[in-house]
């Protein structure tokens, strides 16, 4: 009886995994504001993310990242680009649009105008 029960579970767990999850997509943020984003379909592998990246040197300005990612990436990365440090942070979900509210959308102005009016607040 034991072994019906143990063959249950492992079949429920792989049938869980290999339903698809749904998940919120933002290819591009900034500060917490979603500049585009979408509901997507995940592969079976993946899980749900919300990302954000911190420059090192400015570390006031955060551009963020929502969707599907393989689990083995989830958690923090810190590297460099052309000599400017980084820190990504990764943060993994596995439950359908778990990973962000809804995002609001923004003309091409409006976004660059949000941005250059963070970038002059850090100077100040």
């Amino acid at each position: 009886m034991k072994s019906v029960w143990t063959a249950g579970i492992v079949l429920s767990a792989i049938i869980a995994a290999a339903q698809c999850l749904t998940c919120r997509q933002c290819p591009f943020g900034i500060s917490g504001t979603c500049l585009s984003g979408k509901v997507i379909q995940c592969a079976a592998n993946e899980l749900c993310f919300h990302g954000e990246l911190r420059f090192n040197g400015t570390g006031q300005v955060s551009l963020h990242k929502r969707g599907c990612l393989n689990p083995t990436l989830c958690g923090t990365i810190v590297n460099s680009f052309l000599g400017e440090g980084f820190t990504a942070f990764l943060q993994c979900c596995a439950f359908n649009l778990c990973n962000g509210a809804a995002s609001v959308q923004l003309s091409v102005t409006a976004a660059f105008s949000a941005a250059m009016l963070s970038s002059l607040w850090g100077l100040l």
